[in-house]
């Protein structure tokens, strides 16, 4: 007797292109109909509306859904039980891992650029979590390229139709992060397992996070520091510092960081003399002293990362933002 594996395969044969005749050969568990094309991959208990757009080389596994109002770029991979719904468009070679979520069926739209990777039950462009929020305004959010977004991450769109969350290009969030309504990530950042951001928080470049870190609404964290595990972040942290604490202080720069992002031993050296005569001087001056003193050094101000370091402690202090994070020396003096 044949098979009913063996009777469905003779069925769909001829309306299956050859590559995808050999993957059900190869693996007779994992079927498809060729709906989109001759290199479309749709396993049959998939939902997909007829209204997505799909690119080449897509793959769709079982028990997926793709919503009405959704593009898939070239190569995207779709995990069993992965989900995609809304306005939502991935760009080329995107992978959904078993059980994610991107996107909702709200006003606006989730915009995911390239070689993307969404883990395991991560969900990423749904409702943000601000009361402020009405039903029926338009929300965004804005990824680009290479990022790897792991297990339970939870990204949220933005809180009005006036702003989006955005995250740039090459960032590594780990495990359980949560990246709230309006943040802005740039590049290359690495934020270790369970970094919880809140709303309108802005991320620059070459960050990193280790674990359980809390960051306050409305702070802002600079290129290439480092934040210490367990820390909780409530007010700015400048470019090139090292923080740490249940209320996080200044530890001093990101000496390590600065070192395998190519920053020279010179830049170093100018650096650190810049830091310990503003935040460790014995003298009784106030900050804002120190700074303009700083300004006035001819030999460290003509650095170019001393002075991008003063002006990230200056900014900090502007325009109703926060402040920088304390420094212990500076508390006692």
């Amino acid at each position: 007797m044949i098979s009913l594996l063996k009777a469905r395969e003779r069925l769909l044969s001829p309306l299956l292109s050859s590559s995808i005749r050999r993957r059900l050969s190869s693996n007779p568990s994992y079927s498809c109909e060729d709906t989109r094309g001759s290199d479309v991959f749709i396993h049959p208990s998939a939902v997909v509306h007829p209204n997505a757009v799909i690119g080449k080389g897509v793959s769709v596994g079982p028990y997926c859904t793709v919503g009405s109002s959704v593009k898939l770029g070239n190569g995207c991979k779709l995990y069993p039980s992965s989900h995609i719904f809304g306005n939502t468009e991935l760009g080329e070679s995107c992978v959904l891992m078993t059980g994610a979520v991107v996107g909702d069926e709200l006003p606006g739209s989730t915009v995911i650029g390239g070689n993307n990777i969404i883990g395991h039950h991560a969900v990423v462009g749904v409702k943000c979590q601000d009361l402020k929020y009405k039903d029926g305004d338009e929300c965004y959010l804005c990824i680009g390229n290479n990022n790897e977004i792991r297990e339970f991450c939870s990204i949220h769109r933005s809180s009005k139709a006036s702003d989006k969350t955005v995250i740039g290009d090459n960032n590594l969030i780990m495990g359980s992060c949560h990246i709230a309504h309006d943040c802005k990530i740039g590049d290359r950042n690495i934020f270790a397992n369970n970094t919880l951001l809140a709303g309108h928080v802005i991320v620059e470049d070459y960050t990193h996070t280790a674990g359980a870190t809390v960051v306050h609404q409305f702070c802002h964290i600079g290129s290439f520091s480092f934040i210490g595990g367990g820390s909780v972040i409530s007010q700015d942290v400048p470019k090139y510092m090292m923080v740490t604490g249940e209320r996080a202080e200044l530890r001093g720069l990101n000496l390590e960081g600065l070192r395998r992002n190519g920053f020279t031993m010179s830049e170093m050296k100018s650096l650190r003399a810049a830091y310990r005569k503003i935040f460790m001087s014995t003298e009784t001056s106030s900050l804002e002293e120190r700074l303009t003193k700083m300004e006035h050094d001819p030999e460290l101000y003509s650095v170019p990362a001393v002075g991008a370091m003063l002006q990230s402690i200056r900014d900090s202090f502007a325009g109703g933002r926060r402040g920088i994070c304390k420094f212990r020396q500076w508390l006692d003096s």
